[in-house]
């Protein structure tokens, strides 16, 4: 068994290698969904939030190597298997053949994409906040594919199904656990 890190560490790591601040806000927004998920399920809130955390630690440095970097650097850090497995999980069938199994894993891998498409929908509104939107909101910004183009919506949708939660439901847990995080994130 490798090393369970701490959040203090897993944030370190983070800002060792990732510098803007969007990306580090993406990180929060997924650790604060992770750790959000992980109570609503009763599961380790720290191991989850680090997970989600670090899911994107190689993005900015190495974007072609995204995950393979990751999964370097967290080995020379004698990280715990389950930790880079799940995190390796979250670009299945984009960037790695690892299946999301356990939850921990359906649930990053269903709610990465979603933050971001969360976070473009706040900030369009006159509050510029995710303590008003909506489930009805993001829906309605959904179907716009020019919306927030990055957020894939096929991964999302087959996250929810992974899950087998109907995509309202995971919308809202996306900002229910977002806005425990609104003033770090700026929204």
């Amino acid at each position: 068994m490798g090393k369970i890190p701490s959040r203090e560490e897993a944030y370190e790591l983070l800002k060792k290698y990732t510098r803007t601040e969007s990306l580090i806000k993406h990180a929060l927004s997924v650790e604060a969904v992770m750790r959000y998920a992980a109570r609503q399920k009763d599961e380790d809130e720290n191991k989850w939030g680090v997970i989600g955390l670090v899911h994107d630690l190689d993005y900015e440095m190495y974007p072609e190597q995204h995950c393979k970097m990751t999964e370097k650097i967290l080995r020379e850090e004698d990280w715990d298997e389950e930790y880079i497995r799940a995190i390796l999980s979250h670009g299945w069938g984009l960037v790695t053949d690892i299946e999301p199994v356990s939850e921990l894993e359906k649930t990053l891998f269903a709610i990465d994409e979603l933050t971001g498409l969360i976070t473009a929908c706040a900030l369009v509104r006159p509050s510029k906040s995710v303590s008003d939107l909506t489930i009805k909101s993001v829906k309605k910004k959904w179907g716009n594919k020019q919306f927030a183009a990055g957020a894939n919506r096929e991964i999302i949708q087959k996250g929810a199904e992974m899950l087998d939660i109907e995509l309202d439901k995971l919308i809202d847990l996306t900002i229910m656990g977002m806005r425990e995080a609104a003033e770090e994130l700026g929204l």
